[in-house]
């Protein structure tokens, strides 16, 4: 759908809102044509949205004093012209109303920390964002958590990221950038001594600083692709270059069953890791399948009981509902079957199709936007009466439906590590290739530090990543 600007040039704000509310029109040759008007009078700024789609027309205004506009107000009546207009050309309301961005809970988490409440909460997100009343309460149940685990900081304190960028295989859906080893190992020995060299490095500058460690997350790709040897080469290395003596929580993602054995499980426990991931995304062989997995329902419940025999008492169990050939009554089975276990952790995504994943280009046998919605709605209902909680929530473009991501845990067993890197409370170090730094500065702003992100970048240029940093723990610092 093509989006023309008059009198302002906040397209991203507007354009955002157009593809949550349009998923399927998302280019600019496509179906339907929008145009946002902002007019700025002596005592009124209005916005008019008009939006022509399937053959009709609809137009919505908002009005903003003059005296009191800022950028935040601005684009929120921006945002609220353009929703008031695409609800007149939509079959059925949007679950989140006119919030556009990946964080719905932004708004509600700092509502909180300012002091409202949750009932105050969910009117903001009611009156202002037309969010629905099942989103809203999702949205601050997860602010509460958000809030509870910010109550477990202190200053100085933060996160690390170890990112492994490798697969055995590639899935369907896979946008990450990661490489499928197969039978090939030859980038995996290079890539661990290079990651070998920014623990040394950020360790060494982690200890000067008199920062802490609070969550460490080794994620991917698929870290447990290494062999036993190199989980243990990486895990010592952390152990010995970094203080966790204050470190509440230890993550190993163990996404695939088929890189997990009893070996490796119990080094990975002995070596400091108290959570472990498990992904089985679909308990249903034929969706496996269709979704390149080449694993079975039954290799998932193997590695799950293994991963509990070697002492694991915190495991997350990811499932994904829209996946190919999937239906309402094969994710209910999935869910079912998962919930049975009784894990500490359920993480529901929503199919998201991304470019890079091979379903964006060959979207075949997808169940519908009202199948998924159908799938969302039964995963909520279920797992709350199953007395789990929604404790974080993101959304991501191309989804379908254009849902969310919601992780489900038991009390007490939130994952700390997702909240702090989703919610931005404080800093997260990323290591490896692909991360993504999100340094807390002193003065409360938020800056992005990327590694190379891929694999051989990442050991071409190992010398630059311990460059930045040094840049970024100067920064850390407040010298420069």
């Amino acid at each position: 759908m093509k989006l023309t600007l008059c009198g302002h040039d906040d397209r991203y704000a507007v354009e955002q809102l157009q593809l949550a509310l349009f998923p399927e029109q998302s280019g600019e040759t496509e179906e339907g044509s929008a145009v946002s008007t902002l007019h700025r009078g002596k005592i009124w700024l209005t916005a008019t949205a008009n939006i022509t789609y399937n053959g009709k027309t609809a137009t919505a205004s908002r009005r903003l004093r003059a005296d009191r506009e800022t950028v935040r107000l601005r684009r929120r009546a921006l945002q609220q012209s353009y929703y008031l207009a695409a609800i007149q050309l939509l079959p059925e309301l949007p679950a989140w109303g006119a919030l556009a961005g990946v964080r719905p809970t932004k708004i509600t988490t700092r509502h909180l920390m300012e002091g409202g409440t949750p009932e105050s909460a969910e009117k903001l997100l009611r009156d202002v964002y037309y969010v629905t009343p099942r989103r809203r309460k999702l949205a601050v149940d997860c602010s509460v958590s958000t809030q509870q685990a910010a109550e477990k900081l202190s200053p100085g304190d933060l996160s690390l990221y170890v990112g492994v960028p490798f697969c055995p295989t590639r899935c369907a859906y896979c946008s990450f950038v990661s490489r499928s080893v197969g039978k090939r190992t030859d980038l995996l020995e290079p890539y661990l001594q290079a990651l070998l060299l920014e623990i040394r490095e950020t360790g060494r500058l982690l200890a000067e600083s008199g920062c802490h460690v609070r969550t460490i997350y080794i994620g991917g790709g698929t870290p447990t692709t290494f062999s036993s040897s190199q989980m243990a080469v990486l895990m010592e290395a952390i152990a010995e270059h970094f203080d966790l003596s204050r470190c509440l929580e230890y993550t190993v993602e163990g996404g695939r069953p088929d890189t997990l054995d009893p070996e490796k499980l119990r080094l990975i426990r002995q070596h400091g890791a108290n959570r472990m991931s498990i992904n089985p995304q679909s308990m249903v062989d034929s969706v496996l399948r269709a979704s390149g997995r080449p694993h079975t329902a039954s290799d998932i419940l193997r590695a799950y009981r293994q991963t509990r025999d070697a002492g694991f008492d915190a495991v997350n169990m990811d499932l994904i509902a829209g996946l190919p050939t999937d239906t309402f009554e094969g994710f209910r089975h999935s869910l079912d079957t998962v919930a049975a276990l009784n894990p500490s952790n359920i993480t529901v995504h929503t199919l998201a199709l991304k470019k890079g994943a091979d379903l964006f280009e060959k979207r075949v046998d997808l169940p519908s936007g009202q199948e998924v919605a159908r799938m969302v709605a039964y995963a909520s209902e279920r797992l709350h009466t199953l007395s789990y909680k929604p404790y974080y929530l993101y959304r991501q473009k191309y989804m379908s439906g254009s849902f969310e991501n919601v992780g489900w845990s038991r009390d007490g067993m939130d994952c700390l590590y997702n909240i702090y890197m989703m919610e931005e409370v404080h800093t997260i170090l990323s290591l490896g290739g692909g991360g993504m730094n999100k340094v807390s500065l002193p003065d409360g702003s938020l800056q992005r530090f990327h590694n190379p992100k891929f694999p051989e970048q990442y050991i071409q240029m190992i010398s630059r990543v311990l460059e930045q940093k040094q840049a970024l723990f100067a920064l850390m610092k407040g010298r420069n």
